[in-house]
């Protein structure tokens, strides 16, 4: 129902398909799969779902990127629900009032690129390439989403995080160069965009995932009042 949902008010998701489109001309072989991808996360957020999220290096940063964007206001103002800033006012009077009116709506997401103290203990005690898998694992119901960023689809600790996502009931998205490389084995939609070199796979990666972040943020819009 929730994926239904989101196609049924897929305009905004449209809307930014097209200017990504019309921005960058080489990602029109995207359309539909940015398209879907937009669906897959609105409907798991209208479910009360969350992502997960994770990469190397540039994809790292790309990761807490896209966290950033949705954890809290991006292009337009998210204010909180007002029955959620009528409870955090009623238990303190004083200064609940203020900090409902400046925290803002966040859509639950999680970048599993930041626990150094949990990366580098599981890495110490069993093995580094499944840092990520541990962390999907622990994190990861049924109905989330998992977003797996790497420039060639070939990261190992990304492809295991992928593969844990899909045996535990997450929709499984990718964020790649051109081919996927093997983590489109296991992605619900593969977001592989058309080069190779890592800088440039980067670079087209960054408009993808804001827009991708616009387009959630227009389409939940009506949600958050």
């Amino acid at each position: 129902m929730n994926a239904i949902w989101a196609r049924m008010n897929a305009k905004w998701i449209e809307t930014y398909r097209d200017e990504l489109v019309e921005r960058y001309p080489v990602l029109k072989p995207l359309s539909k799969d940015f398209y879907d991808a937009a669906c897959i996360l609105a409907g798991a957020y209208t479910g009360g779902k969350k992502l997960l999220v994770c990469g190397n290096g540039g994809s790292a940063a790309d990761a807490d990127h896209i966290v950033g964007e949705l954890m809290k206001s991006f292009a337009i103002p998210r204010p909180l629900p007002e029955a959620l800033k009528q409870k955090i006012t009623r238990a303190d009077p004083e200064t609940g009032g203020y900090i409902a009116g400046r925290l803002q709506r966040g859509y639950p997401a999680i970048a599993l690129t930041g626990h150094s103290a949990l990366i580098s203990a599981y890495a110490n005690d069993e093995d580094p390439s499944l840092v990520y898998a541990q962390q999907v694992a622990g994190y990861g119901t049924p109905g989330d989403v998992f977003l797996g960023i790497s420039t060639s689809g070939n990261s190992r600790n990304v492809t295991a995080a992928a593969l844990t996502a899909k045996a535990l009931g997450l929709a499984v998205l990718g964020l790649t160069g051109e081919g996927g490389g093997k983590l489109r084995a296991y992605c619900d939609v593969c977001l592989a965009v058309p080069a190779k070199e890592t800088y440039r796979v980067q670079e087209l990666h960054l408009p993808v995932y804001h827009c991708l972040c616009l387009a959630l943020e227009k389409t939940l819009a009506p949600l958050d009042s």
